[in-house]
């Protein structure tokens, strides 16, 4: 019987990367990969030359029946995503839940991941939170909205750039704009930068500075 890894990879900085994820991804028989080309930079990078296959939202569904029966033959798997943990807002949870239907151990290392140090630098209460992940785009998104806005825990969001006015606006409707939130950019990145401020004053700064990069938002509960 083989064994699949969940390993995560950097969010940013390459310095990340631990040395237990490293040793892994060198020993496995394969890595599967959201992306391969984004994930063949990281493997040149430390010199892993493992075959590489493509494993991601869009065809995880119909590879996932023949990779438990690789597993089920022997073969050593490492999945990664393009940055941070699989499964968390990443493919990963459908061949983990496979794996254990079927027997097959499975090991998560530990070690980068985007909204960690996002909420801890946030200087909101992280002793109890709620991640959100990603809101849904149309459906059912306003009745998630109005759930959170009874949220009392600090609750954590991944969104893009393009969209993140938009969810900001929508975050005053329903919070109130003087709910206390902080937002963080491009973490582990040159250009890392939170911002802090109620969502007025964050709002705010954003329609004068235009969204770039990828963002973690972290929002205070409700009192």
């Amino acid at each position: 019987m083989g064994k699949l890894y969940l390993v995560p990879t950097p969010i940013g900085n390459l310095e990340d990367m631990t040395l237990r994820g490293i040793k892994v991804l060198h020993e496995v028989d394969l890595i599967l990969a959201e992306d391969t080309r984004t994930s063949g930079k990281l493997l040149k990078h430390f010199e892993i030359d493992t075959p590489l296959q493509s494993h991601h939202m869009h065809n995880e569904h119909k590879t996932v029946n023949g990779l438990v029966q690789k597993l089920k033959s022997g073969t050593t798997i490492a999945l990664i995503s393009d940055a941070g943990t699989p499964a968390v807002s990443d493919p990963g949870f459908l061949l983990t839940r496979a794996c254990l239907e079927n027997a097959i151990e499975v090991e998560c290392l530990p070690g980068a991941t985007a909204f960690v140090p996002a909420l801890v630098n946030s200087g909101l209460p992280n002793d109890r939170f709620v991640f959100e992940g990603f809101l849904p785009l149309k459906k059912g998104r306003q009745t998630r909205l109005q759930q959170l806005a009874e949220e009392t825990r600090t609750m954590v969001f991944y969104e893009s750039p393009h969209k993140l006015l938009k969810t900001l606006t929508q975050f005053s409707d329903y919070f109130g704009g003087d709910r206390p939130i902080s937002i963080s950019r491009e973490l582990t990145k040159m250009y890392e930068e939170t911002v802090r401020g109620t969502l007025e004053e964050v709002i705010s700064h954003f329609k004068g500075k235009p969204p770039k990069g990828e963002f973690v938002i972290v929002v205070g509960g409700k009192k």
